[in-house]
């Protein structure tokens, strides 16, 4: 059986549609795009486009910032990341560049 003959119900619209143009839909879906809407990957290094508080930590993060390596979270709207001086510190995509 071939790619274009497999279908998959898609629970939302209630019909059946094929695989490939479900796969396609999901791939478009997991992408994780910063403030300028530039694709984000794991291990890229971003930059803060705003002054943020750190909620728990007493400190601000400044403008400018440089963020390295980067990891993707379930959340397209969210990035892990590591700062020298926060530990688990898990940012906003609406908040960084990609660099």
């Amino acid at each position: 059986m071939a790619d274009e003959d497999d279908y998959v119900f898609d629970e939302a619209s209630g019909e059946w549609r094929p695989a490939s143009e479900v796969a396609a839909a999901a791939a478009q879906a997991a992408e994780v795009r910063d403030a300028s809407g530039n694709v984000l990957a794991d291990g890229d290094a971003v930059t803060l486009i705003k002054d943020l508080k750190v909620k728990g930590a007493n400190q601000t993060l400044k403008q400018g910032t440089v963020i390295r390596s980067i990891r993707l979270t379930d959340n397209p709207e969210e990035i892990d990341c590591k700062h020298d001086t926060i530990k688990g510190l898990v940012l906003r995509t609406e908040f960084v560049r990609k660099r």
